[in-house]
């Protein structure tokens, strides 16, 4: 089971965490906190996979990409497959680049809707739902289109807002 999805800058500054077992507001700050400190003194060429028993509890295992200012960060339990992990974060950044066209952190903070609407598309409940980016994609842009649909919709009965008019 994926346990957390955290996306961060190289300053430590969240800008997505989705926690799929239950942590208090302050513990979520707390465990981001450490993880960012494990992260950024972590030198270049090392492995992607990090033993975080200590942060996450036991059977918690982490693996991270770093793109440009971002960190991709997957936490799970030892039912995952670490390389099925490490691709889902390629799903992830994928599906990203192909709807922001070059994602940038910039993209991230102004669209958070989306990026949640993205994110629930590939994971839910901590299962894996969907690692076709064009099938994500579809369906993002579905529920787009019907988010827009709706924002026409009016609640008012053409006649109360004639009505209303006079």
């Amino acid at each position: 089971m994926i346990k957390a999805v955290i996306m961060m800058n190289t300053q430590g500054k969240p800008r997505l965490t989705k926690f799929y077992d239950f942590q208090p507001p302050e513990k979520q700050q707390e465990l981001v906190r450490t993880l960012y400190s494990v992260l950024c003194t972590r030198p270049e060429g090392v492995s992607n996979f990090v033993d975080v028993a200590s942060i996450f509890g036991p059977d918690s295992r982490l693996v991270y990409k770093h793109y440009a200012t971002l960190y991709f960060v997957f936490v799970y339990d030892s039912a995952e497959n670490e390389l099925a992990m490490l691709d889902l974060i390629q799903v992830f950044v994928e599906t990203l680049d192909k709807c922001f066209k070059n994602v940038c952190e910039l993209d991230i903070v102004f669209n958070y809707g989306k990026l949640h609407t993205i994110i629930d598309e590939i994971i839910f409940g901590g299962q894996v739902l969907e690692t076709n980016s064009a099938e994500i994609m579809r369906a993002v842009e579905e529920i787009s289109r019907l988010e827009a649909a709706s924002s026409t919709i009016s609640l008012v009965p053409k006649s109360v807002s004639n009505w209303r008019s006079r």
